[in-house]
């Protein structure tokens, strides 16, 4: 029996005063060899489109580089989580209005992130505890905040929570 390569991608989104970055770091099947990529600072953004951002831009540079894999996504954003695994179904089948009758929060990050996971041949994705001396999670919590406080000039997602 073949043993399918999974990759690991770990995201990660900080913002503070609406000011935000995002990073990932994708490790190698191995376990050891990994490639990190960050982005911002972004303005006028919240943690949750940081958080919804770095699995995005992730997902698309695996895509890029290597074509459809097999991705276990680790974020320690159960909005993350839990959006994408459970409440993307019922968004998608209300039109993207919540249980209370709500227009979904950025449900144009939402579409980007299904969008970039049917990219792959198989994604999974796990949470795992922030700041709790996971490796890869560490390395991308430093990554999106650097960005986030980076003297670059502010770029904006052009999203509406």
């Amino acid at each position: 029996m073949r043993m399918e390569r999974e990759f690991t991608l770990y995201t990660d989104g900080a913002c503070a005063q609406t000011i935000g970055g995002f990073a990932a770091v994708l490790v190698h099947p191995d376990g050891e060899r990994h490639v990190s990529l960050s982005d911002g600072p972004y303005g006028d953004t919240t943690n949750n489109q940081m958080e919804m951002m770095g699995v995005i831009a992730g997902l698309r540079f695996v895509h890029k580089r290597m074509g459809a894999q097999r991705v276990l996504v680790i974020s320690d954003s159960k909005y993350v989580i839990n959006g994408i695994t459970e409440w993307i179904h019922n968004w998608k089948r209300n039109g993207w209005i919540t249980a209370g009758g709500k227009l979904v929060k950025n449900a144009s990050l939402w579409e980007k992130m299904e969008k970039s996971r049917s990219l792959h041949e198989f994604t999974r994705f796990q949470w795992v505890k922030g700041h709790a001396g996971n490796r890869f999670n560490e390395v991308a919590d430093k990554l999106a905040v650097t960005r986030r406080e980076s003297n670059d000039r502010n770029k904006s997602l052009g999203v509406t929570a």
